[in-house]
């Protein structure tokens, strides 16, 4: 099991302990460092800024919002990031959702499978520079020749020869349909919320990507990355209780009532019931009680939460179900080092 250690997006203000934390992930073992960006921080600066100290450690966007960029942008963002940490960086895309693309980027939501497949296939004809890229869209047309077209777009290739052309992409996805596309088109799947309980339904999103007439990869050289909160304590109960606020956030606040694909994930674990009742009082401002639906299970099914031993034990079981990296967020130097025992002692 590997470990990756998830900065996120900032808040009000840039974090104060970043440096400490990735000297500290490069130090004891971490495979890599991720950035991620909703409608504030971007993922890339922050990756080249402090990835600067790093010498070892992978450099992931987790992720980056296709909306955000044209394919031709991103790609450009990813080949100079590349260049600047001779060969460790990871593309991390995903197509975030409606209230954000459409409320933020000014972008439309619809179609996100047609969009991503192919905005994932013009980074790769960009990254791999053999001839001038163009794209039929309808998404991302290349040249673009629409309405208000001057009609003198001209295909280009980029003037920066990439570092290299299989640069890693990875698919933030939670559906099975785009868990399927991943499987197919990228080279790792970026997965929240996931539950190895239910490893064998991902399986079969991911098998059916990987049969796919020229899938990219398959089962033994594709990655599957997973945000798990890993908490060692001797007092489980009360980490499970602290817990439960942000897993109610998530499922109650974080997407419109029609279109929530947080809600959607604890659906099809079972929790349906709850999910309604989360979201009903959530939005009624009262997320203490929303908190209180939550049951035990439903925080534990996606952490990993126990003393040493037992956070050895599931670490191994979230690796028989086929995670191959854990993505860990850490308060300070002492934590990262905490779990770096725990998990790759």
């Amino acid at each position: 099991m590997k470990l990756g250690l998830q900065l996120g997006y900032w808040g009000a203000q840039p974090p104060a302990n970043v440096p400490e934390l990735i000297a500290a992930a490069e130090a004891e073992g971490f495979d890599a460092v991720f950035a991620a960006e909703s409608w504030g921080s971007d993922a890339f600066t922050p990756l080249a800024w402090w990835g600067s100290s790093t010498e070892r450690v992978r450099l992931g966007t987790s992720v980056v919002q296709i909306s955000a960029r044209t394919p031709t942008s991103t790609a450009m963002h990813a080949l100079t990031l590349d260049h600047l940490s001779g060969g460790r960086a990871i593309l991390g895309l995903g197509v975030s959702g409606p209230q954000v693309v459409e409320g933020w980027y000014g972008q439309p939501f619809t179609k996100p499978l047609a969009r991503t497949r192919e905005y994932v296939s013009i980074i790769r004809k960009v990254l791999s520079r053999e001839e001038p890229v163009t794209s039929d869209g309808p998404h991302f047309p290349l040249p673009y020749t629409g309405p208000g077209s001057t009609g003198l777009g001209k295909p280009l290739k980029p003037i920066t020869h990439p570092l290299r052309a299989d640069i890693p992409i990875w698919l933030g996805a939670e559906g099975p349909k785009n868990v399927a596309l991943t499987a197919e088109i990228a080279d790792g799947w970026l997965a929240i919320y996931y539950s190895p309980r239910l490893a064998p339904m991902y399986n079969e999103w991911l098998d059916e990507g990987f049969a796919r007439p020229g899938a990219r990869r398959s089962r033994e050289d594709f990655e599957v990355a997973a945000t798990c909160q890993v908490i060692v304590t001797d007092d489980r109960a009360a980490a499970i209780a602290g817990l439960k606020p942000i897993t109610a956030l998530y499922v109650g606040g974080m997407g419109a009532p029609e279109l929530n694909f947080h809600a959607q994930v604890y659906t099809r674990m079972g929790y349906g019931e709850q999910v309604e009742e989360i979201g009903r009082l959530f939005r009624a401002g009262r997320k203490d009680e929303a908190a209180a639906v939550v049951p035990d299970e439903m925080v534990t099914e996606t952490m990993i939460i126990g003393n040493v031993d037992e956070v050895r034990a599931d670490v191994k079981r979230w690796a028989d179900a086929g995670v191959t990296m854990l993505l860990v967020s850490c308060r300070d130097a002492d934590h990262v080092r905490e779990l770096s025992a725990a998990v790759l002692g």
